[in-house]
């Protein structure tokens, strides 16, 4: 956590340079898992999940935006109401530890130097990278095999306002498309474990993150003018 942080503070001094305005804060929430195990439902979180992030306001309709977020996620067929998924009964956890980078959309102005309560939907997407843990199912029980790593697309929409003239509380549902059909140990990537594989290999796995967020606005005022 105090690598990723200082790597969010070596943009500080290039931000200030350029006359931004910047947002740092904290994001807490819960997160859920979509995939061949357990719960079928989008947004459902069942797991508490908590990050940092910053965003770099380049206009009041768009922003840079970098985060940090961890959780685990887990999945439990009994928890399903898919009778083969109950019948079956796998389980298994998983931590998931992302970084993402991307840009963040405003559908109205949100000009940060405007001290009047304003209110915004938004929408981010960028790119997701993550670590999680290599699984396999034998015998009905979830096993580790290794450390292993992917990316993920992020789709997030949310709603946030200005609470404070400094103080920017936002609530947003966010889903991760991955690279992986993993998470849940259904398709490891060891060869070997190929007869273990099930469930549907043609579609990957999905994890969510739900919370709220709460950033502190602060740099110089920006020009929010053509080039």
């Amino acid at each position: 956590m105090k690598k990723i942080f200082n790597l969010l503070l070596c943009f500080f001094p290039f931000i200030t340079l350029n006359a931004q305005i910047n947002e740092i804060g904290v994001f807490l929430g819960g997160s859920n898992f979509v995939g061949d195990v357990g719960n079928t439902s989008y947004v459902s979180p069942d797991k508490p999940a908590f990050g940092i992030l910053y965003k770099w306001n380049r206009s009041p309709r768009h922003a840079y935006r970098f985060s940090y977020t961890q959780s685990s996620v887990i999945g439990n067929d009994l928890d399903s109401e898919e009778t083969g998924r109950s019948r079956r009964g796998y389980k298994f956890k998983n931590n998931i530890k992302e970084l993402s980078a991307g840009l963040e959309f405003n559908f109205f102005d949100f000009n940060l130097h405007d001290y009047h309560p304003k209110i915004t939907p938004y929408i981010y997407s960028g790119l997701s990278f993550f670590t999680y843990d290599e699984l396999h199912v034998l015998g009905g029980q979830t096993i580790k095999d290794k450390n292993s790593n992917s990316f993920a697309i992020p789709i997030i929409l949310g709603i946030k306002s200005n609470v404070t003239p400094h103080l920017v509380l936002g609530a947003e549902v966010g889903a991760r498309y991955t690279f992986t059909d993993n998470i849940d140990g259904s398709n490891p990537d060891n060869g070997n474990l190929a007869v273990l594989r099930f469930g549907n290999l043609n579609n990957n796995d999905w994890y969510v993150f739900s919370g709220i967020t709460l950033t502190y606005t602060f740099g110089q005022k920006p020009c929010y003018c053509a080039e």
